[in-house]
This record gives structure tokens, sequence and C-alpha cells, in this order.
């Protein structure tokens, strides 16, 4: 990374891997994050639509039907760019974190916009972890049943997911305890 410029660095995995976690540790760490899933939620609010998987799905699907399947990330980038502009950042480096990539579609925009300065980084755990965790989290998206929870993973992989996940830079495994998970990620921000 040159000095001056802005490290971003994207989360992708399965749902429930463990995306929304890394964030959270970015954020107690003092950098920036951007949820891409917030692009969702703010297009249900502004239609005035509930926050249950069906509907988060259909608009996820439609913005990538009519805005191409980059759609979320463009959308994203103005953020990335207000919180780079602003300046304040409590980290050493500039580092901006987004959690949430669906697909590679999303990877190549932000590769186009931020070039070397972006860094994918997958996060992967089992199935039924995963689902397990979901059940815990139990936010309005994700009240599903094992068949739906993977009927939702089918839904992003059509998105281009799996070739997002194989393109990443470094992978990280969340099949311990949380807090080895957590120093995992750590480790990831405090070397940049």
């Amino acid at each position: 990374m040159a000095d001056g410029a802005t490290q971003v660095l994207a989360f992708v995995g399965a749902p429930a891997a463990g995306k929304t976690e890394a964030a959270s540790v970015a954020r107690e760490m003092g950098v920036p994050v951007i949820t891409m899933g917030d692009v969702i939620r703010d297009e249900l609010r502004r239609r005035g639509l509930s926050l249950n998987d069906e509907n988060a799905g259909r608009i996820a699907h439609e913005l990538r039907a009519h805005e191409g399947m980059d759609a979320i990330a463009k959308r994203c980038i103005p953020r990335i760019r207000r919180v780079e502009a602003t300046g304040a950042q409590r980290a050493k480096k500039k580092v901006i974190v987004i959690d949430g990539i669906r697909g590679i579609a999303e990877v190549e925009r932000f590769k186009t916009e931020f070039g070397t300065d972006f860094v994918l980084i997958r996060i992967d755990a089992p199935l039924g972890l995963r689902y397990e965790r979901i059940t815990r989290r139990r936010r309005g998206d994700d009240l599903l049943s094992l068949e739906g929870f993977k009927e939702r993973e089918e839904r992003e992989n059509r998105w281009g997911m799996r070739e997002a996940m194989e393109k990443a830079d470094k992978v990280v495994k969340n099949e311990g305890s949380l807090d080895e998970f957590k120093d995992a990620i750590k480790k990831i921000l405090t070397d940049i």
C-alpha cells in the first residue's frame, strides 16, 4: 500500500461464516466498516417492505437485474469514498472494511475502483456450524429452516459468491472459539 492510500479489506464467505463478526472486530479497533447488506436494508425501508429473507433476496436480485451484478458494490463506493474523505480514523493506517461481498462482479468492481489497495479475505466455516449460528443470531432475514438456509446459499452462489470466494487473497478458518476467530481477524487488521 502506498503511503497515504486507503487499504480496503473486504470479507467474503457463505452465510453465517463470520463476516459480520469480523466486521465487529474491525469496528472495535476503530476501523470504519461499510456493510453491503445495509444497501439492501436501506432499499427495503425506502420501499416500506418488511425485513425478511424473501424481501431481501428479491430486492437484491432486482437491483442486480436492473443495475448489473455489481449493483450493491457500485452503491457502496460513494459510502467508502465519504469515509475515506473524512479522515476520521483511529487506526494507524487508513483502512476501511467492507462486510458482505456476495459475488465476483462485486470483487471485480472493487478491484477496478481500488486496485492493489483492495484485499479480499474469505471466511470459512462448515455448514452445520453456520446454520447453528444463524439460528442464534435471529436477525429478521435469518429466520430460516435448514432447507431455506441452503436455498439462500444457492441464491448467493448464483450471484457468483463461490467464484468470489475462490479469488480471496487470504483465508481465515472460523471453526474454533469466538476468541480464536477474533484474534485471527485482529492479527490481519494489525499486520496491514
